[in-house]
């Protein structure tokens, strides 16, 4: 029971393990998080981080007969550390889901950038049942993604909706039947392409989204984009008709 991690060919692939639970997360396993994916962050040569459970489901949110160690007060709620670890990942993040996301699955699964689904797939968030406030990163985070009118109907109602309805709404980006088949292809295509123009990506659109973003980052990335060796192997590749061979790693 814990969290498993891999590393294998620019992919880091990070395993909620605790399968007899449904994979929810103890309060050892929030904590922890952090720690595992701090190394991860400066490896260079990690690319893409897939976040996912083991066996039949990704996680069943916190562990709760654990829930007054995880959210403690004064700032130190542990699912709210965890998340924002994920969330500020600076390579791509892909969740890859299967069965039960629900509550704290529902806040890892957020954080990360882009969200696949198997077609049976259920989502919940369900502190209401239990007389809880979700944490408030959590709940900006998915008014965020589905909008104030749909993240308040699953914040109010607690009940388990469909892949195909978290697709509708905006919090899914891709269902599938073999979600690990098309997670891997998506994590091709993000693997051949150049890791400077990702990491950018999500830098700049972060900073739009939580106000963060200065001139001076964005300058940074646009020398970058002028000077550097992804856009000169870029632009050749494509007037040769050849893929490109990108080079740029984080430092």
């Amino acid at each position: 029971m814990g969290l498993e991690c891999a590393v294998r060919d620019g992919v880091a692939t990070v395993t909620i393990d605790n399968p007899a639970k449904r994979n929810a997360m103890t309060a050892r396993m929030w904590r922890e998080l952090p720690d595992l994916l701090a190394p991860l962050a400066k490896d260079p040569a990690v690319r893409v981080l897939v976040l996912t459970g083991a066996g039949a489901d990704f996680c069943a949110g916190a562990d709760i007969s654990e829930l007054a160690d995880i959210n403690r007060r004064g700032g130190a709620n542990l699912s709210s550390r965890a998340e924002e670890a994920l969330a500020a990942f600076p390579a791509p993040t892909v969740a890859a889901i299967r069965g039960f996301c629900v509550g704290g699955g529902c806040q890892l699964a957020a954080a990360c950038d882009v969200r696949f689904a198997e077609h049976g797939a259920r989502f919940a968030i369900t502190p209401a049942k239990i007389g809880i406030v979700y944490p408030p990163t959590a709940i900006g985070r998915l008014t965020g993604l589905v909008g104030p009118a749909s993240a308040k109907y699953l914040l109010y109602s607690a009940e388990l909706v469909t892949a195909e309805h978290a697709l509708r709404i905006g919090f899914l980006d891709e269902t599938a039947e073999d979600v690990g088949a098309r997670v891997d292809a998506f994590v091709e295509t993000l693997l051949s392409r150049s890791q400077f123009s990702l990491e950018a990506a999500k830098d700049i659109v972060d900073g739009v989204v939580d106000g963060s973003l200065t001139e001076e980052r964005v300058d940074g990335w646009m020398r970058g984009s002028v000077e550097g060796e992804d856009s000169a192997e870029g632009i050749a590749a494509f007037l040769e008709r050849r893929p490109a061979r990108f080079t740029w790693t984080r430092k």
